[in-house]
């Protein structure tokens, strides 16, 4: 499959907790290979261009053995499925043995069928890569020690938390700066010129079983940021940096490739940069959770280019489920902002139904909770609508709304509009906020006066009927009730 749209649709789904639900509705193990046609039409939701299978590669028999000696993890655990039992805990897909479709998913070629399965429905695959750290018993560990951060039986004595004796000698464990180290896995050295031949290849195996691939915690390997994480004991930072040295030899192979970093830390305008297609927007993802509707007006007023290739989201395996952040209806409202708005969009299985408890990735299974039926109609509807009426094809464009000396409630309106081809337009107004709020937003289309014209709420089925010459200016009246929305199509 060739050509992925300018603002793809990704669905994410954990691929041990799904599997573990089909096999035990079969009664017998079910792989990638045996999914039926209908649980991939009932995985696939009208208006998704990917799905993106989390956690797929082989995990780590070490890393399993230290997450199940882990009191903390085993806590988190139990938290989250309060029936644990001990084969639901699986390691975790950060921790990757070998980047091989794992066994009890299928193997290579249960992943071989998954795609093509999807590319069936019109659907691309993505697929993850972890570029700062693999498990101790990665086949690396023991044939090419140059491709980690090394240290000596002082550093592990100082700093056991740190360090970590595998494959006959002293690695660090993997972290970022922010937090201690991860205890099941081990640094990979960014300033290796070993370890970025390795990571192309290994790039490059992997874009040779999907469509596009998503980069955990992508920053991290920023020359700057992995030099003050690691200091002295990475070497010396290359001139070049590691992104653009990979991606440009993954490109050289697969062209078609699309690269969807995990950003945090305001880096990703420069990810962007350095060859990535899409980048979390984690700033946005934080203002709606707070419902900030101006703190979400200011952000959006970056450069349209920019945010073209930001990837959008509400939740995904490593937030709370939105579900348990914000009021059904303050739910929809931000749904339908991030359903309408420029760049990639993100969903993630389980969200549409209602469910509230994040599965932590090492569990292969998730408690039973009742499915909110009414919401998951509503948000098939929605994502089938602004694929369906090509609600974001052609240009967008903020809006502002006026509101009046005694009247500042416009200011939890947002409001945007998009013109394509044919003469295609939609304007969206969201009101982000729990009291009622009027305005006036001027639309700005050179033709609009001299007619009336007919605005459909393409969710609500409503119809308004309003002077060309008042939707220029002053502008579209709109009152809208606590967490209300508008979908419009003029005609």
């Amino acid at each position: 499959m060739t050509g992925w749209p300018a603002q793809p649709v990704i669905y994410e789904i954990d691929t041990a907790v799904w599997l573990g639900d089909l096999s035990r509705a079969a009664g017998q193990l079910v792989t990638l290979a045996d999914v039926t046609g209908s649980d991939w039409d009932a995985m696939t939701p009208d208006g998704a261009n990917a799905v993106w299978l989390m956690g797929v590669w082989e995990r780590s028999p070490a890393g399993l053995a230290l997450t199940n000696a882990n009191q903390e993890l085993q806590a988190s655990f139990r938290e989250a499925l309060p029936d644990l039992r001990p084969e639901d805990v699986i390691g975790s897909p950060y921790c990757v043995r070998r980047y091989v479709a794992d066994d009890m998913f299928g193997g290579r070629s249960g992943l071989a069928a998954a795609r093509a399965a999807l590319a069936a429905r019109g659907v691309r695959l993505i697929l993850d890569y972890v570029p700062n750290h693999v498990a101790p018993d990665h086949p690396w560990v023991m044939s090419d020690p140059e491709l980690f951060v090394r240290g000596s039986e002082d550093d592990l004595r100082a700093d056991p938390a740190g360090w970590v004796a595998a494959g006959g000698q002293v690695l660090a464990h993997g972290r970022d700066p922010y937090f201690p180290p991860w205890p099941d896995v081990v640094q990979l050295n960014a300033f290796s010129p070993a370890l970025r031949a390795a990571t192309a290849e290994t790039l490059a195996d992997i874009a040779s079983q999907c469509d596009g691939i998503r980069c955990d915690m992508a920053m991290l390997m920023i020359n700057d940021i992995f030099a003050k994480t690691w200091g002295t004991r990475a070497g010396a930072a290359p001139p070049e940096e590691f992104w653009p040295a990979v991606i440009g030899e993954l490109r050289g192979q697969h062209p078609q490739v699309v690269l969807v970093a995990e950003a945090y830390w305001d880096m990703e305008s420069e990810l962007q940069q350095q060859g990535f297609d899409f980048c979390y927007d984690k700033r946005l993802y934080d203002r709606i959770i707070e419902e900030d509707a101006s703190a979400v007006r200011d952000h959006l007023r970056a450069d349209p280019g920019y945010q073209a290739r930001l990837l959008r989201f509400l939740e995904n395996h490593d937030e709370p489920r939105v579900a348990s952040r914000m009021d059904p209806a303050a739910e929809r409202a931000a749904a339908v902002s991030i359903a309408t708005l420029p760049g990639a969009t993100l969903w993630y299985e389980g969200q549409f139904e209602g469910r509230r408890v994040r599965p932590p990735v090492f569990l292969a299974r998730r408690p039973d909770e009742p499915a909110d039926t009414e919401l998951a109609a509503w948000y098939e509807r929605l994502l089938a609508i602004v694929a369906g009426h090509g609600v974001r094809a052609g240009t967008w464009r903020l809006l502002e709304a006026d509101g009046w000396p005694d009247n500042q409630s416009c200011r939890n309106l947002l409001a945007w509009s998009w013109s394509g081809a044919d003469d295609a337009r939609h304007v969206v107004v969201v009101n982000l906020s729990g009291q009622p709020a009027q305005g006036q937003i001027p639309l700005g289309w050179p033709d609009l006066p001299g007619r009336d014209w007919r605005l459909e709420d393409l969710l609500s089925g409503a119809v308004f009927v309003r002077d060309g010459g008042e939707l220029a200016g002053p502008g579209l009246f709109v009152d809208l009730e606590p967490w209300q929305y508008h979908v419009l199509s003029p005609r």
